[in-house]
């Protein structure tokens, strides 16, 4: 299992030792090119194949200026050989529009997405990058990165400009019925303007201290709308073994990921967060967030 770039590597040394994958082990480089369809470079020294794709599709404006694709403006994948297979990671360029489709099609395709995050501020439109890895066959590998190049590319023929919105309507006055949402978490909820939240804390340790859920370690859910026209957003706060589970849960029930970052350093367990955004019936969207809870350890 990918969790992260600095796990997965000192994990593999631990059983296999440091020079196995940095020289001693071939990799098939005509392939990788002939599944994904693009030119690579090969890092000798790092015994390191690497596919980029600029996204010379797209002209976003950073700080009034446009921005080129050689100044961060390309996904790119790099493959580097281990005993019994092939490690992948890479950086994914993605317009918001294309962010949960990109992201399930890599999830479906036996990668893992460890990070989803901005680079720029004043972007127009705004610019995502979305962090993915994987061990496993080299040609399955590639096959999954061109998946989810495959994907943006679908999103973009079928839209040529950018959605502004996700679709579905938010009633600008909430009347949010709390009873259903608190059945559904088993836990009580907050109450503000016809707004309901649920709260559900965890624990970790920093610089030897306990901290928890008024600390900001928590899962959170708040919903606002109706309670057949509802939004729900909030924040999952999971271990790094968690997220991919997370990830998969509530993408397969329509629920679209914003962001996946850390907020804290040198807690101890580590905590993930990711952000989320849903529209549907209030009920259906708790249920899915649930879903999604139930796959913790909490």
């Amino acid at each position: 299992m990918f969790r992260s770039s600095c796990t997965a590597l000192a994990l593999l040394a631990s059983f296999i030792g440091p020079a196995v994958w940095a020289a001693d082990l071939p990799l098939d480089t005509a392939a990788i090119e002939s599944i994904t369809g693009l030119t690579g470079t090969m890092n000798k020294a790092e015994n390191v194949f690497k596919v980029s794709k600029p996204r010379t599709d797209i002209k976003p404006n950073v700080d009034r200026w446009t921005l080129p694709p050689f100044m961060g403006l390309t996904s790119y994948a790099a493959f580097m050989p281990m005993t019994g297979g092939t490690m992948v990671m890479g950086d994914t360029v993605l317009l918001e529009d294309e962010v949960n489709p990109a992201m399930s099609a890599a999830l479906d395709a036996g990668l893992e997405v460890t990070a989803l995050h901005n680079h720029f501020f004043f972007d127009q439109p705004k610019v995502y990058f979305m962090h993915i890895g994987g061990m496993g066959d080299t040609a399955r590998m590639a096959r999954a990165v061109k998946s989810v190049y495959d994907r943006i590319a679908q999103v973009r023929s079928g839209q040529p400009s950018p959605a502004s919105a996700f679709p579905g309507d938010i009633p600008a006055t909430s009347s949010i019925s709390a009873a259903p949402i608190e059945e559904v978490f088993g836990a009580k909820s907050q109450s503000s303007n016809g707004m309901v939240k649920v709260v559900i804390g965890r624990k970790t340790t920093m610089h030897g201290v306990d901290v928890g859920n008024e600390m900001g370690v928590n899962t959170w859910a708040a919903f606002a709308g109706s309670d057949q026209q509802a939004v729900v957003d909030g924040d999952f706060a999971m271990l790094e073994s968690e997220l991919q589970t997370v990830l998969k849960t509530m993408r397969a029930s329509g629920i679209n990921v914003v962001a996946i970052h850390q907020h804290m350093t040198q807690e101890n367990p580590r905590i993930m967060f990711v952000h989320y955004w849903g529209k549907g019936k209030a009920a259906d969207l708790a249920r899915a967030v649930k879903k999604a809870v139930d796959t913790q350890r909490l």
